[in-house]
């Protein structure tokens, strides 16, 4: 992987796919990006009209592919996958999209093998692990979305709550990327205070009044996706931004600490399963795990959540 002209390929080029296009392009991250589709016609249109951005960006060459053209890619990102409809969860969408995988991921694989495997696809531990199964590569190479998106909006709404900028605050959302997933209150900071001790002061000291908005800023964050998709039918601008920034860690080799779905090896007593923890993201793809020491509490949920996905990876055939 070169840093000055990183290629990417994109399977997948829906709503979450062409943001995360989009994205790319106005970051300049990219040099060649490859779009991959099953409806070719409008594939060609989504290209013709990124195209127009030339005279507003760093040069690029977008190309209408096909999986051919994914040869000698850096990264590719996997977003194809069932739609998920309003009122479901991202557990229903299991079966149709795995069913999916076991197509493509061989095909992905046969073509480009050494390139670094970013899934994006609900559910997104699942099919980061599926991934990882099917592929047979090396675990660092593969790597999911994870909760970095539901990271960004616990940091955002933190902030809001707060009264600061959202890059002065440092909390993570941890485990599945879905129901289970859980906060990170013993380390979340706010201008390198611990947020309750800061809200000590910020509440004057009215422990169960900030306890109380804490906790509903949690449950608001995780029910933000069920809220998008019921008013306007799919999220894709803070998942198409969320990738750009991981892509960007990756292809600049930065060593950026980000809370994505990796393998889970002897934390906590969780094995080989695909959660999110903070891990140091750069050419290589997962450089090392950080095993941050959790509360009794959040200890509790991580098992809960690693639990949960355990039982429904073991009734699958990978």
């Amino acid at each position: 992987m070169t840093d000055s002209n990183p290629k990417i390929s994109v399977i997948g080029c829906g709503n979450v796919g062409m943001r995360y296009a989009y994205a790319l392009i106005i970051k300049g991250i990219v040099r060649e990006l490859v779009l991959v589709d099953i409806d070719k016609d409008r594939l060609e249109g989504e290209v013709l009209d990124l195209s127009h951005t030339a005279p507003y960006t760093s040069p690029i060459n977008i190309i209408a592919g096909d999986y051919e053209d994914i040869k000698d890619s850096d990264l590719i990102v996997i977003t194809v996958g069932s739609k998920q409809k309003p009122g479901e969860n991202r557990i229903e969408l299991l079966e149709n999209n795995v069913k999916l995988y076991k197509k493509i991921i061989p095909k992905i694989y046969s073509i480009e093998p050494n390139a670094i495997y970013l899934v994006v696809s609900n559910p997104v531990d699942i099919m980061s692990y599926v991934t990882y199964k099917i592929s047979n590569k090396n675990s660092n190479e593969v790597l999911g979305s994870g909760t970095s998106l539901d990271t960004a909006r616990f940091r955002y709404s933190l902030s809001k709550y707060c009264n600061v900028n959202a890059k002065n605050v440092h909390a993570y959302i941890l485990g599945e990327h879905g129901d289970s997933e859980f906060p990170v209150w013993s380390s979340a900071l706010v201008g390198g205070s611990i947020i309750k001790e800061y809200c000590k002061i910020f509440q004057n000291d009215d422990i169960q009044s900030y306890n109380e908005d804490l906790n509903s800023i949690f449950e608001e964050v995780r029910n933000s996706a069920y809220k998008i998709i019921e008013k306007k039918g799919e999220t894709s601008y803070g998942i198409g931004l969320d990738l750009a920034i991981i892509t960007k860690a990756i292809v600049n080799n930065e060593n950026t600490i980000l809370p994505v779905s990796t393998l889970i090896q002897d934390f906590y007593g969780v094995n080989d399963l695909f959660l999110s923890i903070p891990s140091v993201i750069n050419r290589s793809g997962i450089s090392r795990v950080l095993k941050i020491e959790l509360n009794k509490q959040e200890e509790k949920e991580f098992i809960k959540s690693a639990t949960k996905l355990k039982n429904i990876i073991n009734k699958l055939e990978i």
